[in-house]
């Protein structure tokens, strides 16, 4: 077992981070408690190879988060490090907003909505792995679909802890699918090899996902893009989800051009490639303006 605590910032608003994490009702893998009394979410994760529960804890002043890790082996400091930096990915905390709240406050559209939408965050998946295949599993279809699928997929391939929870998968657990295994579950044929296609890459070490000075993230953007079935919003929504990247333009994404038709008055939903050209007036902070336009049609808790 291993305690900590993590600082929140002043003003720090939780709904839609607990709402992110409480998607699966079916609380297969993470477990949401959102009472005026309990603020918490328990997650089973993978730390190295040991089946782990993140438990987080809010106290009613939301100024820290309380932790604990509770492993089903010894924790190294490693993995010490490791459930650090997932709770904090679950917590929102590694994009500031206050960037660009700062940007946008005098933007005749993004003003009013930040203004209205104050302390919004982004939530990050607890593994960059667990965004990218969410972002697959999610294409082209609707959240509670894909929330099913993610749920066989968690059957499947992920390792249970004690506490009865079942740990997201790994890439090598994944890999050995059998993808009759994922299409007698409603998956596509072209989103199970997609998915299988990616775990073995990663199992294989063919693809690297952690970034470092030999591993940039274009570099990993660009091998990722190589992959069959992979496109340029799952990418940028794993940098959104998995890497905490500030300037994510989700151009592409349904939700994000309803909201722009919405919020700017126009008939029809802009095309891709409008979208991105307005989206890249609020370069480098494109990822907190797709994260309120989610918002502003009461999906950011979806995606």
């Amino acid at each position: 077992m291993f305690d900590f605590t993590l600082p929140l910032p002043r003003g720090y608003i939780v709904a839609d981070i607990l709402n992110f994490h409480a998607r699966d009702k079916d609380a297969l893998s993470e477990i949401v408690s959102d009472t005026p009394i309990t603020k918490q979410i328990k997650k089973a994760v993978l730390l190295g190879d040991v089946p782990t529960v993140i438990d987080i804890a809010l106290d009613t002043s939301l100024e820290q988060a309380c932790c604990v890790a509770l492993s089903d082996a010894p924790i190294n400091i490693a993995m010490q490090s490791q459930a650090k930096h997932i709770a904090a990915s679950m917590l929102g905390l590694h994009i500031d907003p206050a960037a660009f709240l700062a940007f946008v406050e005098t933007d005749p559209v993004f003003g009013p909505l930040t203004a209205r939408q104050q302390g919004l965050r982004i939530a990050q998946s607890a593994s960059i792995f667990e965004a990218l295949t969410w972002a697959i599993m999610g294409q082209q279809i609707n959240v509670a679909f894909a929330v099913s699928l993610r749920r066989s997929f968690i059957r499947l391939a992920g390792q249970p802890h004690s506490s009865g929870l079942i740990c997201y998968p790994s890439p090598a657990d994944a890999a050995r699918i059998d993808i009759e295994a994922l299409t007698s579950r409603q998956f596509s044929r072209a989103k199970a090899e997609t998915l299988l296609r990616l775990a073995d890459l990663l199992a294989s070490g063919q693809i690297d996902l952690q970034e470092s000075p030999a591993n940039s993230l274009d570099t990993i953007c660009a091998a990722l893009l190589a992959v069959k079935g992979i496109g340029p919003w799952t990418v940028n929504y794993a940098l959104l989800r998995g890497y905490g990247y500030a300037d994510c333009s989700l151009h592409g994404d349904v939700a994000v051009r309803a909201a722009i038709a919405n919020l700017w008055g126009h008939e029809t939903r802009p095309s891709i490639a409008a979208a991105e050209t307005l989206l890249a007036r609020y370069r480098p902070h494109r990822t907190m303006a797709a994260a309120h336009l989610w918002a502003s049609l009461n999906k950011s808790s979806n995606y």
